[in-house]
């Protein structure tokens, strides 16, 4: 399985796939990092990488899961895995630390674990890309700070 990058698939359509899919399969976890992860980072950790892949290879699909998401996002962590009314729910989120009432986790189910898990995480990777294209411009805010202090 060939796991280069030959066209990016949207956020919107990856998850798409994953709820309609019955089962991880390989062809789909390729789509994933294809369009989900940064092909930069899974280069640099090679050894995560193909630890990801081999799990993937021999079914073990939660261990995959787990796998991605700690080498694609390493700040986020898995909130909660719950199963309920033949669903799993997956909640991932950037401040565990917050209680759970104000925690803004990127949520997703599916009767699958492996799927549910795979669904938060490129719900993850949206808010990730969001996170990443909000900059603050450092001297319009020190302009505003500088006229509101002479008010």
């Amino acid at each position: 399985m060939n796991f280069e990058v030959k066209q990016q698939v949207p956020l919107a359509a990856l998850d798409s796939a994953l709820h309609h899919a019955r089962e991880p399969t390989l062809d789909l976890l390729a789509k994933i990092i294809g369009g989900a992860g940064s092909r930069p980072s899974l280069l640099a950790k090679a050894k995560t990488f193909n630890r990801l892949i081999e799990f993937a290879k021999i079914g073990a699909w939660t261990e995959a899961a787990f796998a991605l998401i700690a080498l694609e996002l390493p700040l986020w962590r898995v909130r909660r895995l719950a199963y309920e009314d033949g669903e799993w729910l997956c909640s991932l989120s950037y401040q565990p630390n917050l209680p759970i009432e104000i925690d803004d986790c990127a949520e997703a189910t599916h009767e699958v674990l492996p799927l549910a898990m795979l669904r938060a995480f490129v719900e993850a990777c949206g808010r990730r890309h969001v996170m990443r294209g909000v900059r603050i411009d450092r001297s319009a805010y020190s302009a505003m700070a500088g006229a509101n202090h002479l008010l």
